[in-house]
């Protein structure tokens, strides 16, 4: 655990590159052999604008991770944040909790808060409006929401005081984790129900991404599922009932146009209809 930590500290940029890139290429090779859905769409086309994103993504974040470092940094020598609080603990316990708590803040509560505000509901849109969710999909964020998802993050970097290797960490599995529970693969249901008590499966992802209220408002976790569970917004669909987009921007043209989803935050809101 010691050298895992060690090597996180200092991992150079292009193996954070590497596992971006390693990710999305095997998730994808994996939906080609295991897929979830059978829809006859142009996956290269349908990737275009999602790696677009993917890449303002790392230009919004990239210039900012200084301060990811300096703000662990400094919680780290004032023994500041919640893991610094609590008493001495084995390494694996400290990194699993670290890890944890910053998966909570960084990913499940800016999820939730991008569900409840409305400005921030039409940023996000446009993570929502793909109509052919696959592991592309992961990445698929406007740069207002990079910005708003960094805030967060930095939020949790010093609320729970951890130190860069752990942070590295957190959002490496971040990465794949999410390409993972986006990714188009079919895996044996009893799998897929096994794992998704603790961490997000892909059948339990897909149900946020239904078109409708109230699933999409549901399971917001990204690493862990137990967020959901606990707070009470986990929720079960049957995937061949599932129907991705948003039903009140349905346009699948604008929906896969980049010039278009950089606007989509921009529109007026619209108020979504409940499944009844």
């Amino acid at each position: 655990m010691e050298q895992l930590i060690s090597y996180f500290e200092t991992i150079p940029s292009w193996h954070r590159s590497l596992i971006l890139v390693g990710g999305i290429t095997f998730f994808w090779i994996l939906e080609g052999i295991v897929p979830l859905f059978n829809v006859p769409y142009k996956k290269w086309r349908h990737s275009v604008p999602n790696f677009f994103f993917t890449m303002t993504t790392i230009v919004v974040n990239f210039p900012l991770a200084f301060l990811l470092l300096k703000s662990s940094d400094w919680a780290v020598e004032n023994q500041f944040g919640i893991i610094n609080w609590l008493p001495e603990m084995p390494l694996w316990l400290y990194v699993l909790l670290g890890v944890m708590l910053l998966d909570l803040v960084g990913a499940y509560a800016a999820h939730w808060v991008e569900h409840k505000v409305k400005p921030l509901w039409m940023v996000h849109l446009v993570h929502h409006s793909d109509h052919n969710v696959d592991t592309t999909t992961a990445n698929r964020h406007h740069p207002l929401e990079s910005l708003i998802r960094y805030i967060f993050t930095l939020t949790g970097v010093l609320l729970v005081g951890a130190p860069i290797g752990i942070i590295m960490l957190y959002q490496s599995l971040s990465v794949v984790f999410s390409q993972f529970n986006h990714a188009n693969i079919r895996l044996p249901k009893k799998v897929d129900n096994a794992i998704s008590w603790f961490i997000v499966s892909p059948d339990m992802h897909k149900v946020h991404h239904h078109y409708q209220l109230p699933y999409t408002d549901s399971n917001y976790g990204n690493i862990f599922s137990i967020w959901d569970r606990l707070f009470g917004t986990y929720m079960y669909l049957d995937v061949k009932d599932i129907v991705y987009g948003v039903d009140t921007f349905p346009d699948e043209k604008e929906n896969s146009s980049i010039k278009g989803l950089l606007k989509q935050p921009f529109h007026k809101y619209r108020r979504p209809t409940t499944e009844g």
